[in-house]
């Protein structure tokens, strides 16, 4: 071999040396280049906006874990249950507020604050009317601050709505939206129903419930309570306690456990049978004995006839178009006082006053 075939040699295996290795680095069994990360920039004012909210009010939005006792009298309920909601800290003395169903028959109740400690809580009071509950902690190192207090007295269709809590158990969770709707009713439990409810479609699934529904300054303008939904996931049809009617329940709930249940005594018919007779208004089907509505002459149906007594068209000068109307007047009222009912019977309309009761301590 002369040195010039050596030459040539030399070079042709240089040539597929450089090949190989450049093979080798671009192979697939040795994966693509990492990539240098491009700059995004400042956040939008809509992102830093979100960004603010979630992290002033996420320490102060807790999970509540809940342990039902078994039924020594049920063969299925052998260890007893246990469910998870949400709370909000209310105040710098450890109240926290979250939803009556959250801890309904519960045994023992546990919060866990964002941070991660669990800590044991003990039901202060409940309103089911309301579906308000409001939890004491026994013992933390240190209490978040409380929410701050908006209202929802001047809240918008269309504005925007953020809710935060722990959807399936997923702490720490936010969703936004607008508020749909205002002024909805929704039935309780207990077979009442919460008037002035706010709907918005901001994401809400099982786990939010007792969570803060929250405005674009990060006030808390409602607590989350139900979905309509089919499958039980959110379908952008959700619903929260207005805080004005939460701010109102609250306080009571600490000072005495309960909430009065404003009443006069009577049982009346559902909506569906009114309209079915053509009566515009609440028909009374019967006065319960000794209660305020028989003390001031209200009638009931006649039994022995089927013929219809009085019939509520109004209370205090307001319209009473249904049970919800009745009440609302009741509870703007307030136990101890008198309303005044225009009552129809026989045609004739004539007003009446009775005294309004609590209800509630006789059931």
């Amino acid at each position: 071999m002369n040195r010039r075939t050596a030459i040539a040699l030399a070079v042709v295996a240089a040539v597929l040396l450089v090949f190989a290795a450049s093979n080798i680095r671009q192979g697939p069994w040795i994966g693509s280049p990492v990539r240098a990360v491009t700059e995004r920039g400042a956040l939008s004012d809509a992102e830093k906006a979100n960004v603010e909210i979630f992290e002033k009010v996420s320490p102060s939005v807790v999970q509540v874990v809940t342990q039902t006792a078994a039924d020594p009298l049920s063969e299925e309920q052998e260890g007893g249950g246990s469910a998870s909601g949400t709370g909000i800290v209310w105040d710098g003395e450890g109240h926290v507020v979250t939803n009556n169903h959250v801890v309904q028959n519960a045994s023992q109740v546990a919060i866990r604050f964002a941070s991660g400690e669990a800590v044991r809580a003990e039901i202060v009071g409940t309103a089911p009317n309301y579906d308000l509950a409001v939890l004491r902690i026994r013992s933390a190192r240190k209490l978040p601050p409380a929410v701050a207090i908006g209202s929802s007295a001047d809240l918008k269709v269309g504005q925007f709505a953020f809710a935060i809590g722990n959807p399936f158990g997923l702490d720490q969770s936010m969703s936004s939206g607008i508020i749909s709707a205002l002024k909805r009713r929704l039935p309780t439990s207990s077979g009442r129903e919460i008037s002035n409810v706010i709907q918005t479609d901001t994401a809400i699934n099982p786990g939010n419930s007792g969570g803060p529904l929250l405005d674009s300054a990060g006030r808390l303008i409602g607590v989350t309570t139900a979905i309509l939904s089919p499958s039980g996931s959110n379908a952008g049809i959700g619903f929260a306690i207005p805080i004005d009617i939460v701010n109102r329940i609250v306080p009571e709930l600490i000072r005495d456990g309960r909430v009065p249940t404003p009443g006069i005594g009577i049982v009346t018919a559902n909506e569906a049978v009114a309209t079915r007779l053509g009566a515009e208004g609440l028909i009374i089907v019967r006065t319960a004995p000794g209660s305020p509505a028989e003390r001031a002459g209200l009638r009931g149906v006649d039994r022995a006839t089927g013929d219809i007594g009085d019939v509520i068209t109004a209370a205090d000068g307001k319209p009473v178009h249904r049970l919800s109307d009745l009440t609302d007047a009741l509870e703007q009222v307030g136990v101890g006082k008198k309303v005044r009912l225009s009552v129809q019977r026989d045609g004739a309309t004539r007003d009446v006053e009775v005294a309004i009761t609590d209800i509630g301590r006789t059931q």
